[in-house]
């Protein structure tokens, strides 16, 4: 078995994830207790009680899903501690669980990372009138084309047949209208606070940039498969570079999925909240193995 990791993206999070790992393995527990520390509030209360309003907050919920995989995580290796993974990546800020994997940071220096990303893009989203949409079914170019059109983004390229758009709402609705117009019936307009991904986030990244070079950042030991670029980063430079970009740029994760099965992988392992990346891969290759580790129950029935 060649196995690829990856990790949960925001929208994934649910009140009381990750519970049973904390009661059931002292590792993962560990790392519960170690974000409180370093956030300094009671982060695993939010996490394990909700009210489900706080925990969808960017600011909250950003942190939340990166403790809750990596915990998962760290409970996967008390199983299962041979197994090394040939590449990993993370659906948004998934990415950062992934290059904890790798070392490029430790827990906490990820966790910091990850906190002021959140409030920065939260800062963004309050500044802005902004909304995402998933279009099912649709033709790549012709929702680029609109999207251009229509002065507004591809969010992510997420399997064949699911793409999300961004930008804002006014042009989004033109856009969903004139998608609508050329065939595409199947849209969802999503809940979310902001038009994650776009141009509208370009503030948020910038700003990222002169946090990321003040913050300690290693070439990680496995490869990551940037959402920026849906390859790993040739130094240290470019990885810095992709996590800044990645805020505002299209997450190109069917291509990183299918450049890790390219590159040997034959089964993925998702970490963290919910089961999405899981039927991502469905769509993409359904004849690679895909498992999930996001409760005790899950990790218990993995056999590998």
């Amino acid at each position: 078995m060649k196995a690829f990791f990856v990790f949960s993206g925001q929208g994934a999070q649910t009140v009381g994830m990750g519970k049973d790992l904390a009661e059931a393995f002292p590792e993962a527990k560990a790392l519960f207790d170690e974000a409180d520390a370093v956030l300094g509030y009671e982060q695993s209360s939010i996490i394990f009680n909700g009210p489900a309003e706080k925990l969808t907050e960017s600011r909250y919920c950003q942190p939340a899903i990166y403790t809750m995989s990596c915990a998962a995580l760290a409970a996967f290796k008390t199983r299962y501690p041979d197994v090394t993974p040939v590449g990993c990546a993370g659906l948004s800020l998934g990415e950062y669980g992934a290059l904890y994997v790798g070392g490029a940071f430790t827990f906490a220096e990820g966790l910091r990372l990850l906190a002021q990303r959140a409030e920065l893009m939260d800062k963004a989203c309050r500044a802005t009138s902004g909304g995402m949409a998933s279009v099912l079914g649709g033709d790549a170019e012709i929702i680029k084309e609109v999207c251009a059109a229509c002065e507004i983004d591809v969010a992510n390229f997420n399997s064949p047949g699911q793409i999300v758009i961004s930008g804002e709402k006014v042009k989004l609705a033109k856009a969903v209208e004139e998608l609508k117009a050329r065939g595409m019936r199947k849209i969802i307009v999503l809940n979310v606070a902001g038009a994650f991904h776009s141009r509208l986030m370009k503030p948020a990244g910038e700003a990222l940039e002169k946090v990321l070079e003040e913050s300690p950042v290693a070439m990680p030991r496995i490869p990551v498969y940037h959402n920026f670029t849906a390859a790993p980063a040739a130094d240290v430079a470019q990885l810095r570079a992709n996590l800044a970009a990645q805020v505002a740029g299209s997450v190109r994760w069917e291509e990183c999925v299918r450049n890790m099965v390219a590159a040997g992988g034959d089964t993925m392992i998702e970490f963290g909240p919910g089961n999405v990346l899981t039927g991502l891969l469905r769509r993409t290759l359904p004849e690679v193995r895909g498992l999930n580790v996001n409760s005790a129950e899950t990790l218990r029935n993995i056999e590998l």
